[in-house]
């Protein structure tokens, strides 16, 4: 059996890195071409780039820095932010990015997912989900950063990714981005036991304990962090860090 991945999730901003909280108030990181390089040292398993800002604003692609930072990547690297053709699929890969995330052009149509798993496989190919609930406490599917509700059930939009050939769900929680306080396991397990393709989950962690029981309870294939791995202590002071004992 293979060991779940840890994977930094890095947000970027036209050419900087940004932490948010609640997919709100982005900080100032530093340099995200830099911040690859000190992953790649710390040999991370696996990174996720995502950028908050093109498809809700309807920008194009920053293939420049996207390019950079793959360039300093020896690990797998995904990017997410802003794809809705294949074109675009095509030239990020050609740039040396392993997965694409696609999460805002399915919204509408999940026909973007099926030609480019037609195209280039399902396994570089991830659906993403961002999920936050609702006044009654049910968890909703949001895009364009969250900005957007789908009006669509959870279950239902994760099955749909999966029949259309997404080879990866990575789910992001809204309600735990930067809060440090665990993930909310919850709606996971469901969703664990209903697909058959590898899920990874995002929003809240804060410790290794936080990551070793959603491995454990929640049944993930990979655990995503984002403050856990650029902030360090409780004033949350900069500092690029990874596990380097892994005992999960």
């Amino acid at each position: 059996m293979h060991r779940a991945r840890i994977i930094p999730c890095l947000l970027i901003r036209g050419n900087g890195l940004v932490k948010t909280k609640k997919f709100k108030d982005a900080v100032y990181i530093g340099d995200p071409v830099n911040a690859v390089r000190i992953f790649s040292d710390k040999e991370a398993d696996e990174i996720v780039v995502l950028d908050i800002d093109v498809s809700k604003n309807g920008g194009e692609i920053n293939y420049q820095l996207i390019e950079e930072m793959a360039g300093e990547a020896f690990m797998p690297m995904a990017y997410g932010g802003g794809v809705k053709t294949l074109a675009q699929i095509r030239q990020l890969i050609r740039l040396g990015i392993e997965k694409v995330v696609i999460n805002t052009a399915v919204a509408e149509s999940s026909n973007i997912i099926r030609e480019a798993a037609d195209v280039f496989g399902s396994q570089a190919i991830v659906g993403a989900v961002d999920i936050r609930k609702n006044l009654f406490g049910a968890y909703k599917v949001c895009v364009k950063s969250a900005t957007v509700d789908v009006k669509r059930s959870l279950d239902d939009h994760i099955g749909d990714l999966v029949a259309a050939g997404a080879g990866e769900i990575f789910i992001n929680n809204v309600d735990r981005d930067g809060t440090m306080i665990g993930y909310d396991l919850k709606p996971i397990l469901n969703i664990t036991s209903n697909v058959n393709v590898p899920v990874v989950i995002c929003g809240g962690a804060g410790s290794m304990d936080d990551l070793s029981y959603a491995i454990r309870e929640g049944k993930v294939s990979g655990v995503a962090a984002g403050s856990m791995f650029v902030f360090h202590g409780k004033h949350r002071a900069v500092l690029i860090n990874y596990p380097t004992d892994i005992r999960l």
